[in-house]
Formats: structure tokens, sequence, C-alpha cells
């Protein structure tokens, strides 16, 4: 999968990344419907999910239908690459939304790239920006962060390393696990920050709640059924602090708690918008200013 990409291969065929539906099926795109009929082979992320959608749009694939999801895809993707070499277009679509995304293909476009074979997109629906539209939340700057860590101390690790960023953030949390982590990111950003759970995106039973961190923590606690976007708002801008005693006093507390002094510094620099230098420069200074004599 790794290496310098290839000339195009000469007689290769084509890879192509089509977006599904998220829900209604009356999202699909023409172009996806001719795509669809076209394929040599059309690779799927649940092929039972492919059958009810290739119904709903009232067309049949003109090729083979072959499964491709997480379990098999490090073993499949030699065989489409190869089926891919040998002139035939093969259609990757997911369940919803766009492949790669935080579903397979990654592997298969990269390995596509490596072997030189031409990759198009069939551009589609993606729940990370059909949320963040609809979440009422800024929009000019963000970043999307996938599912969070299943373990709860890897998730709070990772939510502590995105507290202070300022972009609005997207992630994908399965049903069962979002009331814990909207109670972790309450307590890492705050209870206050400004957020939106999307449920059902296009289908019959979509909801958009939007309401601070510790309420929605509150209101999954009761259970929550569906696929799930959560937006989250960035972080506030901190006013630029630069006196040396605070800044020494921040890491000097962090310090105290266990963290290591490097890592101290650099997240109280993140935390309060300075550079590090300026963090590291204060400490130096305390330390001088706490000497006797």
């Amino acid at each position: 999968m790794s290496g310098t990409p290839r000339d195009p291969a000469v007689g290769a065929g084509q890879l192509v990344l089509a977006g599904a539906p998220l829900g209604n099926p009356a999202d699909a795109s023409p172009r996806l419907r001719a795509e669809l009929a076209a394929a040599d082979v059309v690779a799927a992320e649940d092929t039972r999910r492919l059958a009810r959608l290739v119904r709903d749009l009232d067309v049949r694939p003109g090729g083979r239908v072959v499964a491709y999801f997480e379990a098999n895809e490090v073993a499949r993707t030699p065989e489409l690459i190869a089926t891919l070499l040998a002139g035939d277009r093969v259609l990757l679509i997911t369940d919803g939304g766009m492949p790669s995304v935080s579903d397979p293909g990654y592997r298969l476009v990269a390995a596509a790239v490596a072997a030189g074979v031409a990759v198009t997109v069939v551009p589609g629906p993606s729940a990370v920006t059909t949320a963040l539209a609809v979440s009422g939340l800024a929009c000019d700057r963000f970043c999307f962060e996938g599912f969070l860590p299943r373990r709860p101390g890897e998730r709070r690790s990772r939510l502590a390393e995105l507290a202070g960023e300022p972009r609005t953030l997207v992630f994908f949390e399965a049903p069962h696990r979002l009331a814990a982590a909207l109670a972790d990111l309450a307590a890492a950003f705050g209870a206050d920050r400004p957020a939106a759970v999307c449920r059902e995106l296009t289908k019959t039973y979509e909801e958009v709640r939007r309401a601070p961190l510790a309420e929605l923590a509150a209101w999954a606690a009761g259970g929550v059924r569906g696929e799930v976007t959560l937006v989250v708002a960035g972080a506030p801008a901190a006013p630029l602090t630069t006196d040396t005693a605070t800044l020494a006093a921040e890491v000097a507390e962090r310090e105290a708690a266990g963290e290591p002094r490097r890592e101290a510094i650099a997240a109280v620099a993140r935390a309060l918008g300075v550079p590090k230098r300026l963090v590291f420069d204060a400490v130096v200074a305390g330390k001088r200013t706490s000497k006797p004599g």
C-alpha cells in the first residue's frame, strides 16, 4: 500500500468512490445510479444495505457485488487492485456518506494510487458536513475527529488534548456510548460549551438537539438510538496572558499534579493562547526569583 505512486498503469481500470445517501435514497444523484449500473465490480461495505439501496433506486448493478468492510479490507484490497489492473471499473460504496471518511476505503485508495490506478469520485452526502451545517455552530473553521476512543481513560486523555482547540469539532459516536462521551466532554471542555447532537440525519426520525454539553449529557443518559454525529463549539479565545508569575504558577500547579514539565508548559501555552517559549521563559524566571540571595 505504501511507496511512491507510479505513472498511470497501461490498460488499468478506474476506482470510483461513491458517496451514498445517509438515509434518504432520494438524495442519490443520477450519476450514482449510472455508476452502479456501469461498474464491473461493486465493492460494498454491507451487501444487504446495497441491495436495499439499488431496489429503492430501481437500478441493477451491472457487475458482480463483493463485500468490502473493516474485517476483510486487508485481504480484499490486493484482490481489488488486481481487478483494477486487469482493466475493470470498481465502484466502492459504504453504508452512507463518503468512503474512507471513518469508513472502509482509505486502504484501497492508497493502494490504487501506489499501483498507478486512476481514482475518481462521485460526490455525495457526508454526515460530517451535514451535521456541521445544521448544528447552528460556527462553520468557517472546523476539524473532524472521527470516533472517540472506546476506553474511558483513553477518551478523557484525547479530550484533554482537544479542550483548547478553537475550531468547531465534529465527532462520530455510537449511541450506547453517547452519554458517557458527553459527560467526559462536559468535564474536559466545560459544562456550558455549546454543542449539537445530530441523530438519524435525513431519516424518518431525524433529530438535532442543541444545548450546552452538560444538558446534552443529562438528556442522553436516558438512552439514545440511531446513528449520531456530534458537533461541539470550539474553545473560546482566551485573553492573552503574559504575566510571568501567572504563567509559572499554572505550570507549577500542573507539575504538582504529576504532569511532566514539558507537557505542562505545552498545555499552559495551548490553554492560554501564548507561545510555548514565553511559558518556558516564565518558568525559568520563576526558578531564578525563588532562589535565596
